[in-house]
């Protein structure tokens, strides 16, 4: 199967997430697991995917902090022998990281703008001015440098992340995606699987398409099909 779709299972614990990944079944190999399930026992499925059915998995905590901290953190998560974990894209949170999943396979994942965020909602933050693409690819860039083994951004910005020599070898991870016709929710930036693919995207993450569906198998094996 594809592992190049991620399902999030944006759901509020333990049990609703392996009844969905049940119902998925072998049409998505790699799962995102995320804050909402954090105390709903979602490091114990992440384990319990990973460990008993062989799936990947994609703990998306977004940490920032001081640099001990998210170290000592990141080094906590490794142990679990899980692939991606999300960290926010300051030089320091990348590179202390870094440091945390020393030793492992976990690969680091800045975040660089969120993608339910818009050039309004940067200014409400105090971010600093300018075009939100280029923002994007300028801390993509610091964050490679800072070690970052891939970076979190909307498909809208995948294309111009790639082209940054600093990309090269490193992963370009895609929320914000939704088959057409699909509803935005609460994402801004958003397209296509195949577009966002075709932009440079490795991976692309999607969620509610595929767990809010009558079907989710069928869901997520459209996305496939797309894909394919």
């Amino acid at each position: 199967m594809d592992d190049r779709l991620i399902v999030a299972l944006d759901v509020p614990n333990a049990l609703a997430g392996l009844e969905l990944a049940e119902k998925i079944g072998d049409a998505a190999s790699f799962y995102k697991i995320g804050l909402g399930m954090l105390t709903g026992g979602g490091l114990a499925l992440a384990n319990e995917l990973k460990q008993e059915h062989g799936k990947r998995i994609f703990l998306d905590m977004k940490f920032f902090d001081i640099g001990a901290t998210v170290q000592a953190a990141v080094k906590g998560i490794a142990q679990y022998d899980l692939d991606f974990l999300t960290v926010h894209g300051d030089p320091h949170v990348v590179r202390a990281a870094k440091q945390g999943a020393a030793g492992s396979n976990l690969k680091i994942l800045a975040v660089t703008i969120l993608t339910s965020l818009d050039r309004a909602d940067l200014d409400a933050g105090l971010i600093v001015p300018g075009d939100l693409a280029e923002i994007v690819a300028t801390r993509a860039a610091r964050a490679f440098e800072a070690g970052a083994d891939g970076v979190i951004a909307s498909p809208r910005e995948a294309a111009a992340i790639r082209a940054l020599p600093e990309s090269a070898g490193r992963l370009i991870v895609t929320p914000g995606v939704r088959p057409a016709g699909a509803e935005a929710g609460d994402q801004k930036r958003i397209e296509t699987p195949a577009t966002a693919i075709a932009s440079g995207a490795d991976h692309i993450v999607v969620g509610r398409p595929i767990w809010q569906a009558a079907d989710p198998r069928a869901a997520a094996q459209a996305i496939q099909a797309e894909l394919a």
